[in-house]
């Protein structure tokens, strides 16, 4: 047994138990928690519901007794261009907080955790690492993508460019509502190189999930046999007394970095993965992924990297497990890091890469350098971020004008009404961890761009953040962030801004006493937020830190 109970202390859970229908002899058996994000709001997590049964059989036959337990399961997509968008990010660190309460307050002997959206899944390995307890993942894998009648690639992002279009009368109204009716055919996560399967990737990479289930549709035959083996091996774990840290280690998290880069992954893993790797006491940050970034190049490129490949190509070519491969022959990942299903190195012996124009070489890469840059000057000090392989190389180098706002419905109808004009660089300011609060996506803005078919005239620049599948020049985590007095805040309309991605700089053409004086008449624009917003703001990180409220010093 992985937890002590004095007996008085087990008689009295097993009597509540009992209340249940749980029999003596199987209160004897470890209680295994299913922590699951199963819901009816939420495509990636619905199909959770279709395995719990056949978890609960392998668990019972291997000798254990496993147990519901349900968490939140928030979708981003839901609450786009909403306010309730700014509760996304934090939901992270809330369901982590959850993973570890049921984990703790049930004494559990272990833990099948599942999920696969933008927050779900890092806040679970959050909470996860912290309990410290046996524990295997289950991600829900990719829904289909969607075509139009003519049969065009569809995913959810290109209903907002498509009513961009629609509102500019490129296209009518019919023609957009097909597109929104047929966006999202099936179960799973948004079948593009956005956050959800980036973190997916991420649970793999680290060695809590099956061998193939970060880029394995949803809703499949070999999608259930990776959710038995998650069971049967979780009770191995558990007679074995294997723990996530007993595992995972700093060069784990370089790891995931380096397969981020290869891939274009999500903007929000800066967010993310050194939130996670604080946790363990391991230091991940933007200057790591800068690195990383020149060291290892982009291989593969699907969706919004690409104009019509999307995860149904990249695991038809081997997904994840070819992308390793690859990395693995040119010495650029660390072959001996272990996990649940083996070590990486053992995950490359089992892949084959089966299409070369989806998954590359390292030798004859998309792009040089992989697929994040961090940038430095005098607008973000600390950080900022883009995802240059979503870009169009033209606009590497950028110089305009700004135009700011302070929330992204401002800049957004601004947009619709044609104010912004090629050559701007937009700003869209307090929409940061604490300036929002909560961080929201940019995504509406810059999928009007795109819609517009402005992708390479228009830059954004903010302290907000991005959907994975954002196209574009789109700069964000800008760090500090306009409401803690950054640079950002001081910036004038006209003022002019200078972006060079591969001289990794973000400039403005204002001089440090210039900002001074700004600085003496600034005062922060106040948004309205209540009971869990509230409380994130005054205790969340900046950025460049993880945006989040479980950050050790």
């Amino acid at each position: 047994m992985i937890r002590e109970w004095n007996e008085e202390s087990l008689d009295h859970r097993n009597a509540l138990l009992y209340a249940m229908g749980v029999s003596e002899e199987d209160a004897k058996r470890p209680v295994i928690g299913l922590v699951n994000s199963w819901n009816e709001m939420n495509p990636g997590h619905f199909p959770f519901k279709d395995v719990i049964a056949e978890m609960k059989e392998e668990i019972y036959k291997a000798g254990g007794l496993a147990l519901e337990l349900p968490v939140t399961g928030i979708c981003d997509g839901i609450c786009s261009n909403t306010p309730g968008d700014r509760y996304t990010l934090p939901a992270r660190d809330l369901v982590s907080s959850e993973v570890e309460m049921v984990a703790e307050l049930n004494m559990l002997e272990g833990m099948v955790i599942m999920s696969t959206c933008d927050k779900v899944v890092p806040g679970m390995i959050m909470g996860a690492l912290r309990v410290n307890i046996p524990t295997v993942m289950l991600t829900g894998g990719f829904m289909a993508a969607g075509h139009t009648e003519e049969g065009k690639m569809l995913t959810l992002t290109h209903t907002k460019q498509a009513y961009a279009a629609y509102i500019a009368g490129d296209i009518d109204r019919e023609h957009y509502k097909m597109v929104v009716r047929n966006a999202c055919p099936t179960p799973g996560a948004c079948p593009f190189m956005g956050t959800a399967n980036t973190m997916c990737a991420l649970a793999e990479i680290l060695g809590l999930s099956p061998h193939g289930n970060a880029s394995v549709r949803s809703q499949t035959p070999e999608w259930h046999e990776m959710a038995r083996g998650a069971a049967r091996r979780l009770v191995q774990a558990i007679r074995d007394n294997v723990r996530p840290q007993s595992f995972i280690t700093q060069q784990s998290f370089e790891n995931a970095v380096r397969y981020m880069m290869a891939t274009g992954g999500s903007t929000n893993s800066l967010l993310h993965i050194p939130a996670i790797a604080r946790q363990v006491g391991c230091e991940i940050s933007p200057e790591t992924f800068d690195r990383i970034s020149r060291e290892v190049p982009v291989i593969s490129a699907i969706y919004p990297n690409h104009p019509s490949y999307t995860m149904e190509e990249f695991s038809a070519a081997g997904g994840l497990g070819a992308v390793v491969k690859e990395l693995a022959k040119a010495g650029k990942v660390n072959t001996e890091c272990g996990g649940m299903f083996g070590t990486i190195g053992e995950k490359a012996e089992l892949s084959h890469n089966s299409n070369t124009d989806v998954i590359r070489p390292v030798e004859a890469p998309i792009h040089e350098q992989g697929g994040l840059a961090v940038l430095h000057g005098n607008i973000g000090s600390e950080s900022a971020i883009v995802k240059f392989s979503a870009v169009d190389p033209e606009a590497w180098k950028f110089s305009g004008p700004a135009k700011c706002y302070d929330s992204q419905d401002d800049a957004w109808n601004a947009i619709l009404r044609d104010e912004i004009v090629p050559g701007d660089v937009v700003v869209i300011r307090y929409e940061g961890p604490k300036g929002s609060p909560g961080m929201p996506h940019m995504e509406t803005f810059m999928a009007a761009v795109l819609g517009k078919g402005m992708g390479k005239e228009i830059a954004l620049v903010s302290d907000g953040r991005f959907s994975g599948a954002t196209g574009g020049l789109a700069i964000g985590h800008v760090s500090p962030e306009a409401y803690e007095g950054g640079n950002l805040a001081l910036i004038e309309n006209g003022d002019v801004i200078h972006i060079d991605i591969e001289g990794r700089t973000l400039t403005i053409d204002v001089s440090d006493e210039e900002f001074d004086r700004r600085r003496a008449s600034w005062r922060p624009v106040e948004k309205p937020a209540i009971g869990w917003l509230d409380l994130y703001r005054r205790s969340c990180t900046s950025a460049h830190k993880g945006a989040t409220v479980y950050w050790k010093k």
